[in-house]
């Protein structure tokens, strides 16, 4: 009868053993499938929304006289075919700061801007010409030249009026990080 009890209990233990065997593995498979379910990607930005960049535009305080930046957000789609023209229709708007003033004339058109050798060629009309005294003109251009050399593809600008040189812009201005 010893021998009985003993094959019973050895035979429940083997029994026992491989149902938690076999508990043991079928959790660790769940498990897994838990783990690696199928990613399902978020819904793509489409190219008609709204995607937002930060460009720095500069102006004159109305206070100070001083040039400041204003960082403006805007739809970076507005920048993929002529980003240089479009900033500088930013600079000819004005700012939105009630305390900046805009340094480019009224009736100023930007007819074209070309980039070569890192120097952006800006063509624009001649009302560009009616800029008021010298003081005013530098201000001016040191408002184009250290908002588009903020884009790393401009280190410099060159003024044409009408497509054409003019001497009171003959210059190539380069920004003066002084």
């Amino acid at each position: 009868m010893n021998k009985k009890i003993i094959i019973a209990i050895i035979s429940l233990l083997i029994i026992g053993g491989l149902i938690i065997f076999i508990y043991k593995n079928i959790s660790i498979e769940k498990n897994k499938e838990d783990e690696y379910q199928d990613y399902t990607p978020q819904q793509e930005i489409s190219d008609e929304q709204n995607r937002q960049t930060k460009v720095t535009l500069y102006f004159e305080n109305s206070e100070t006289g001083e040039l400041e930046s204003e960082i403006r957000l805007i739809d970076a789609n507005t920048l993929i075919k002529e980003p240089e023209k479009e900033i500088i229709n930013l600079l000819i708007k004005g700012p939105q700061s009630s305390n900046l003033k805009k340094l480019i004339p009224d009736g100023t058109v930007v007819y074209d801007v070309k980039v070569k050798n890192s120097c952006a060629e800006i063509n624009v009309s001649n009302q560009f010409l009616e800029f008021g005294d010298e003081k005013n003109k530098l201000k001016i251009i040191n408002s184009i030249v250290n908002t588009l050399t903020n884009l790393k593809e401009i280190n410099s600008i060159k003024f044409l009026i009408n497509g054409e040189t003019n001497e009171k812009f003959a210059d190539t201005y380069i920004k003066n990080n002084n």
